[in-house]
């Protein structure tokens, strides 16, 4: 990596791109991987023959470009989100990454700036890099959450053009209050401005009828961003969404790359979603897991979160670091977001589960009592 590093500072970069690191969890091969928050739980057979199948079909047509406005996958997306929302509604790209790239590509840029609240996702400083967006870090409060009151304060100062805000939060995994996001919104939209509400993990949430969908009516300038990484299990597939005004999807189209979503990605995501049922089956069991990994480590006397994700952020930890090392050396592979005392896991099956409050339990009794 460190001649790589020095051929790579030999290049004429620009300059704002000098000395920056690229996005990256550990991979790392362990028999219990919980640092990604992955749907952990293996694809159903059904669905894999299905997609199995409409990617066959696919694949006879591959000599010629895929359908640019991925018509079937849009009408799917919207049958499937409901809130009255039309295929005019959604657009999609590989990932929501790629979606939040759009978003800053159209609505950022050189003299631009988006804001979001730290810790958070940390691909958001990044992506505003890779657009020449200003990246503005707004704070929480010491236990991670985030008022109205603080929120309004800090956008007033600022002024973003556009406002990101992570519900539930990663990595700390509580969603927001419809009625913060409504005050943010009003705010924004008040000198035009865009608010992104970045929904990837909604379908664990505590109470699932509280999402930002049920803001869009009305509110134009409101973006929810959503993923079939987590609940659908096809992080492999990279397929990410969002919901807005028709408006904000015409003005997407302005910079997406041409036939940005391949007939395979399309036809697996389409096969996927008509078979929704059979994979979100297993949501609620993961929350099942989650909330048991929360009371579990209440048990060993630590923090937990409040979780509206498939993961948990946990605190009162003595050193972080050890626990990750005595974890991996276990097997058990969680993730440090490089936040003292703090460590996050996401909720795997029930054996892996096990397999991290078991390890959890010993290094806690072992090396923190």
């Amino acid at each position: 990596m460190t001649n790589s590093m020095d051929s790579l500072s030999a290049l004429p970069l620009r300059d704002d791109l000098r000395g920056r690191s690229p996005y990256g969890a550990p991979m790392i091969d362990v028999p219990v991987t919980l640092n990604v928050n992955e749907n952990t739980h293996p694809m159903p057979g059904e669905v894999v023959e299905a997609i199995s199948r409409d990617v066959a079909a696919a694949a006879l047509t591959l000599n010629r470009y895929p359908d640019r406005e991925f018509s079937s996958l849009r009408q799917e997306l919207s049958s499937y989100l409901g809130h009255g929302l039309t295929a005019e509604n959604l657009w999609a790209a590989n990932g929501s990454n790629e979606i939040l790239q759009q978003i800053m590509q159209v609505f950022g840029g050189p003299g631009r700036s988006v804001m979001s609240f730290v810790p958070t996702y940390s691909m958001y400083p990044l992506l505003a890099d890779g657009t020449n967006t200003t990246f503005i870090a707004g704070y929480r409060a010491e236990d991670y959450s985030l008022s109205t009151e603080s929120a309004l304060a800090q956008i007033q100062e600022h002024r973003p053009n556009i406002v990101i805000l992570c519900s539930p939060n990663n990595p700390t995994g509580t969603g927001l209050e419809l009625g913060v996001i409504d005050a943010v919104y009003e705010a924004v939209a008040a000198y035009n401005g865009i608010v992104v509400v970045d929904e990837a993990y909604a379908e664990f949430a505590q109470d699932r009828s509280r999402n930002a969908l049920t803001l869009l009516s009305g509110r134009p300038n409101l973006i929810v961003t959503r993923t079939m990484s987590k609940a659908f299990a096809l992080a492999g597939a990279r397929l990410g969404y969002f919901a807005a005004a028709p408006a904000v999807c015409d003005a997407v189209r302005l910079v997406r790359l041409p036939y940005h979503l391949s007939a395979v990605t399309q036809a697996t995501a389409v096969a996927a979603l008509r078979h929704r049922q059979q994979l979100l089956a297993n949501v609620d069991d993961i929350r099942a897991q989650r909330d048991r990994i929360v009371d579990h480590l209440v048990g060993l006397g630590l923090k937990p979160a409040v979780s509206d994700s498939n993961f948990v952020f946990f605190g009162g930890l003595k050193d972080e670091k050890a626990a990750w090392q005595y974890l991996l050396v276990a097997g058990v592979l969680v993730r440090d977001n490089g936040i003292p005392g703090y460590l996050r896991v996401t909720a795997g099956t029930e054996a892996e589960t096990s397999a991290f409050l078991e390890h959890m339990t010993a290094y806690i009794e072992t090396f923190e009592r």
